[in-house]
């Protein structure tokens, strides 16, 4: 699954319609709302807000709305392109100032849709994955080393103690024990601690 990093906006222009696609990162349904509303006043003389959200672990909080346009032709093609774009905690608001030409039930679809996706291509998602929270404890004299594996392979380290000896906490989506073993020679070996759904 992904979600937003930041708020963003898109727009679009499609048979003289303008299309603008704001994107919000919803934790609750009272927040989607509060967004919602804040975009309707942000363009008081749009002739559409059009919307979607999904909120939860399963995406169990999904509403949408057409806002005056024809039935199942906004808020339902916003929010099966947040579904297919595997997207979660998101607000999607599509503003729509009409240019005067009809698009049609089909056009309208595809437009509203395009919005969305055009919008979530422009936007930075980070995907929410199950990482392994380890600690290692080691001597001063392979801090080197450890810092060059870690890097090397990309693994990142979120605390790094120094007392006695050195510790670092770190996540990684494998085990890498027999990999450190090698770099210590088997003296020092990572600790497992729990599991931690990141955002990377």
């Amino acid at each position: 699954m992904y979600r937003i990093k930041e708020d963003s906006v898109s727009e679009l222009e499609i048979k003289k319609s303008r299309f603008i696609t704001y994107l919000h990162r919803s934790n609750t349904e009272e927040d989607a709302k509060s967004f919602i509303q804040s975009i309707r006043k942000l363009h008081p003389n749009a002739t559409h807000h059009c919307y979607a959200f999904l909120i939860g672990e399963q995406n169990e909080i999904r509403r949408s709305n057409d806002d005056g346009e024809p039935a199942g032709t906004a808020g339902i093609p916003m929010l099966e392109c947040l579904d297919l774009n595997h997207l979660q905690d998101i607000t999607a608001v599509t503003v729509r100032y009409f240019g005067g030409i009809k698009l049609g039930a089909g056009g309208l679809i595809r437009a509203y849709s395009k919005s969305v996706s055009h919008a979530l291509s422009e936007a930075k998602l980070v995907e929410k994955k199950w990482m392994k929270c380890f600690t290692l404890c080691f001597d001063y004299a392979l801090i080197g080393r450890m810092d060059y594996y870690f890097r090397e392979h990309a693994i990142e380290i979120t605390d790094k103690q120094y007392a006695e000896t050195v510790q670092y906490t770190y996540l990684s989506e494998t085990d890498n024990s027999e990999e450190i073993a090698s770099i210590t020679n088997g003296q020092y070996l990572p600790v497992y601690e729990k599991d931690i759904l990141c955002e990377i």
